[in-house]
């Protein structure tokens, strides 16, 4: 059971019903979320874009999301990105291994490897050794390390959220929202 009631649509200030209501899926984060009022409409424009704008492969970006998920703990995360990911081409494999806690495993090319070596460094120690710097700068633009890095960063934002206030896990309906907020 959460550790604060959810924002309800009919009671919240307008601003933060026609925010809620607005919303393609009804999911308990956001409910959440809805009690910043004024960060929650900037935060849910920043998750956007994290899904639907940048550069960075959407694969490498769920194999990340699902590592922060698993290195933070957060359940809620887990079960929402797992459907986004495999409709993004992870693999039931790879889904797995992250289960396991094996970054390693055979299932990831190089590449995907590398970038599950680099969450986990910003994850657990905020930087990274430069030598594996040099290697990202070697596979990606800055543009998509930076990316990456915002992406890793809001995810563990959102579990620091999901796993203090304790939200209740909703159905998974991640890849519906990530789908309608792409048209």
């Amino acid at each position: 059971m959460a550790r604060l009631p959810y924002v309800d649509p009919a009671t919240a200030p307008a601003p933060v019903r026609e925010l809620l209501e607005g919303l393609p899926v009804r999911l308990n984060i956001f409910r959440m979320v809805a009690h910043a009022e004024r960060n929650a409409r900037p935060l849910l424009r920043l998750g956007t874009s994290i899904l639907t704008e940048q550069q960075l492969s959407a694969t490498l970006r769920e194999l990340a999301i699902l590592r922060v998920a698993r290195l933070s703990g957060a359940e809620y995360e887990w079960t929402q990105h797992v459907p986004i990911a495999k409709a993004v081409g992870v693999s039931d494999a790879q889904v797995d291994a992250l289960a396991r806690d094996d970054a390693g495993a055979s299932c990831f090319d190089p590449v995907a490897r590398l970038v599950l070596r680099f969450t986990t460094e910003v994850v657990e120690r905020v930087g990274v050794p430069d030598a594996l710097f040099a290697e990202m700068q070697r596979h990606f633009s800055a543009r998509e390390i930076v990316e990456l890095v915002l992406a890793i960063g809001f995810y563990m934002t959102m579990a620091r959220l999901m796993e203090v206030t304790r939200i209740d896990v909703d159905e998974a309906a991640g890849a519906r929202l990530v789908g309608a907020i792409s048209k």
